[in-house]
């Protein structure tokens, strides 16, 4: 990585660890297995702007901060982040518009959410209909914030000339 690439990459960390111990409970809608803060895709999702890696240590750093705030089986969910991370980041990579690398990473995020929390005694019924479908709604919303903020701070072009 790049120094770029790694002081993105911890500014980005900070805020995805940030998100879940300041606002987590507060920002939350809670239906176990399922819980959803407001915004803790966002730094992810705009790390798959920089670098697959990146967006991996920001999706660990995201996992993290679940961990602490609320326990592992969140945490668990929350590492998913760091694998629809790395693959948006790849598909980006590869030329895709950030517009649609959000909506390819809806189903890996979704079922890779709902699968974690099947060895933890959830059932095949409460974790797909619960934690996928709620999940895929919680992606595309955050999803709408992030091509919000991107677009307000031209993060896009930004990165396409830094590519040049």
């Amino acid at each position: 990585m790049h120094t770029k690439e790694v002081v993105y990459g911890a500014l980005l960390t900070a805020l995805a660890l940030l998100i879940p111990l300041a606002f987590g409970g507060f920002l939350s809608v809670m239906i176990p297995p399922f819980s959803a803060t407001l915004a803790s895709h966002l730094p992810v999702m705009v790390a798959m702007l920089v670098s697959p890696q990146v967006a991996v240590m920001v999706g660990l750093g995201s996992s993290l901060g679940f961990l602490i705030k609320l326990g592992p089986i969140i945490a668990a969910r929350a590492a998913v982040h760091a694998v629809f991370g790395a693959a948006g980041a790849f598909a980006f990579r590869k030329g895709l518009p950030f517009t649609r690398v959000l909506m390819l990473t809806l189903p890996i995020h979704a079922v890779g959410e709902a699968l974690i929390v099947l060895p933890f005694g959830f059932s095949l019924q409460k974790a797909g209909l619960v934690v996928g479908v709620g999940t895929a709604l919680h992606h595309f919303i955050d999803a709408m914030i992030a091509l919000a903020v991107v677009a307000s701070v031209g993060l896009v072009q930004r990165v396409a000339e830094n590519k040049r």
